[in-house]
């Protein structure tokens, strides 16, 4: 709108204020800002919780509206009648012209009407329920100004906006008097403007020429270990009216509604909803206010407010009340995956949202069944014939570098204990692909005993241990120099803490970029045994799953490009293993760990289940028999049963004797 617009009022000393430059000083000697981390695990984690959140809202909603009274008696003998309050209604009808106050001040309870110079706007003529007012007929109000920071605002002071609605006409002062103010015509809301932030500050440099970006403060404080709490600012904030008719009944508003809805004193009218709505404030704007912030930019916009809108942003105001693990999460955590998922509504649309959102749930339920079906896999197994033991052992080192990174790095508990879990995992699986034994002759100290680890038979016998070895062979030629490439970069152009601090990221990081490679040397003992029959394929498939779900995640969330195409690697694994599987036929002349093959048993050569069938045959043959019948059935039966035996023996030695050549061949062909 036009500076020469009436409803605009501006103090003078607000507007003469020192050009907005200066605010672009401030945060610069601030802390150093974190690095932001898009990853698909971050963004389902917060979508989940936003839906779960949504969810307890809404039983919440159920459970209050379903405890109303009902007229009638008591529990006890005697009927006690009460009278039922009716449905309020809205104190402003549509059509009613109100006007807005907006205060700031550095004082939570405010008083102070008779200085001039807190009154930043004052917008006259809104009409409550019409949508179509302002230059855009959208009801959308915009004003920029300034607001000088005083001393004590520079040394984490607060500063508080307190926003008035009256009836038209009316004043929000209460020394105006009785025909200029009405506590009933007046709605009022306030809200700290400024957000405190906790930052801890860290020492890093470059470990071979000591040179860091750090300030020499900040670098005196990361020495010192310090923690501060540091006051920061937002120039944006939206005044949102809420258009609203719902006919609430005084005592059964549901939570957290019940703390925004105020009634008059008569019971019978409530006054008309202000939200002050800071939601779409990321914390990547907020900017510190410290000794060289003179003023602070203020966008203040009006705008109105659906019920349903309204609902949705007051159930993200139960996040703190309902988050039992925020402590364990640690609220910049927490933040910054907000963050996240509001750039993914601002950036994205809202269809490609909703698929978003449901193939979210579809990935956790992926997530869940390739957990249990890994777990059941390794559980029920008793060969390790044809699996890569080497990549066991690798995947323990890779998930211990990982534990050791989170801890070095001050991530939160809950991502300690998950990490942890994963560890233990991989350790267990080593005692189902080795022979694990104690030695307590050979004690360590002469106190713990030693863990002996002993390859399993037929991973020697099947010839699995030397296709492993041999993988990992090929495998190092290729991974020691990518790795070694990795670190000579990271020690270069990067700072860290210290050369163990180092060593972790340059493992973690390397490990992250070619992780894919681990699984090359599964796909290298498939090809030399020709079988991919000893795979856990259920369990490939639902990580496979995932692995396209994140796939579409990459194009959805932002992130950077080589994160993209870092999903796409997982894909060309896989679609390897797929080849494999379809080249690599069912085998019926493999023998199982029993001795038989389908070859043996569709031929009818298995002499077990000859014995059976020969066995209920003869349960179901006539009971009254003669003597001579009965001698002359055994003579028959035993000489049958010679006969088969001969023929069995004569068949099962042939049949070993083709495996043999077999074996040969594959050998020669190797």
């Amino acid at each position: 709108m036009s500076a020469e617009d009436p409803s605009y009022h501006q103090q003078n000393q607000v507007a003469v204020n020192p050009p907005p430059q200066a605010q672009g000083v401030a945060g610069q000697d601030g802390a150093p800002v974190l690095q932001e981390e898009s990853t698909t695990q971050k963004i389902f984690g917060t979508i989940k919780s936003v839906a779960m959140r949504a969810l307890i809202f809404y039983l919440i909603m159920q459970f209050f509206k379903g405890k109303q009274e009902s007229p009638g008696t008591s529990d006890g003998a005697v009927a006690v009648s009460k009278p039922m309050r009716g449905p309020a209604t809205n104190l402003f009808q549509d059509g009613m012209a109100f006007d807005m106050y907006v205060f700031v001040s550095e004082q939570q309870e405010f008083g102070e009407f008779h200085i001039p110079e807190t009154l930043v706007w004052k917008k006259e003529g809104l009409i409550y329920g019409n949508w179509e007012q302002g230059p855009n007929e959208d009801s959308i109000f915009e004003f920029a100004t300034q607001i000088p920071v005083s001393e004590r605002v520079q040394n984490n002071g607060s500063l508080y906006i307190h926003t008035f609605i009256v009836r038209e006409g009316m004043s929000p002062d209460p020394s105006a008097g009785k025909g200029m103010f009405s506590k009933k015509w007046t709605t009022y809301k306030t809200q700290r403007l400024n957000k405190f932030m906790k930052m801890k500050y860290k020492k890093t440099a470059n470990l071979l020429t000591g040179a860091t970006e750090q300030s020499e403060e900040d670098q005196v404080k990361a020495a010192a270990g310090l923690t501060e709490i540091i006051s920061h600012w937002h120039p944006n904030l939206t005044l949102n009216v809420v258009f609203d008719h719902t006919p609430w009944i005084p005592g059964q508003v549901p939570p957290p509604l019940d703390e925004f809805v105020e009634f008059t004193p008569s019971l019978q009218e409530y006054k008309p909803v202000l939200w002050l709505n800071d939601y779409w404030n990321l914390n990547k704007d907020y900017t510190p206010i410290n000794s060289t912030t003179s003023t602070l930019n203020l966008t203040l916009t009006i705008q109105p407010l659906s019920m349903f809108k309204w609902q949705m942003y007051s159930a993200q105001q139960l996040r703190n009340r309902f988050n039992v693990l925020g402590n364990l999460m640690g609220e910049q955590e927490e933040d910054q995956d907000q963050d996240s998922v509001k750039e993914a509504f601002l950036e994205t649309n809202i269809y490609l949202l909703v698929l978003t959102f449901v193939i979210s749930i579809v990935h956790s339920v992926f997530e869940f069944l390739a957990f249990k079906n890994d777990i059941q896999f390794w559980n029920k197994k008793k060969s390790v014939e044809g699996l890569s033991v080497r990549s066991v052992f690798f995947n323990v080192f890779q998930n211990l570098i990982v534990v050791l990174y989170v801890f070095d790095s001050d991530t939160n508990t809950v991502i300690r204990i998950s990490c942890f879990v994963g560890l233990a995992i991989e350790i267990w699986k080593v005692t189902k692909v080795q022979d694990v034994s104690f030695d307590f002759e050979n004690k360590i100290l002469g106190i713990f005993p030693r863990i002996k680890l002993d390859d399993k038979k037929d991973y020697k016998d099947s010839g699995t241990k030397e296709f492993d070895r041999m993988a990992f062979r090929y495998l190092g030629m290729a991974f020691f120099p990518l790795a070694l490439c990795y670190c000579i970069y990271s020690v270069i152009y990067n700072e860290h803490k210290s050369w163990y601090s180092f060593v972790l990221g340059s493992c973690y990081g390397f490990l992250l970029t070619f992780g894919f490679i681990m699984m090359t040397p599964q796909l290298f003992i498939n090809y030399k045994l020709k079988s991919v029959a000893h795979l856990p394929w259920r369990m490939m498939t639902y990580k496979a799953l995932n692995t396209f779900i994140d796939d579409i995640f990459a194009f959805v969330i932002k992130m950077p490009t080589m994160y993209r195409l870092g999903c796409f690697r997982d894909d060309i694994v896989f679609f390897i293993f797929l080849y494999q599987r379809y080249i690599y036929k069912e085998d019926k002349s493999r023998v199982n760990e029993f001795g038989y093959s389908a070859d043996m048993l569709d031929e009818g050569n298995n002499p077990k289940q000859d014995a059976i069938t020969g066995e209920i045959e003869a349960e179901e043959s006539p009971l009254a028999l003669t003597a001579e019948n009965t001698t002359e059935t055994k003579q028959d039966n035993s000489a049958e049963t010679k006969t088969e035996i001969k023929q069995d023996s004569s068949d099962s030695g042939a049949w070993k004797n083709s495996q043999k050549q077999k074996s040969k061949k594959s050998k020669k062909t190797d």
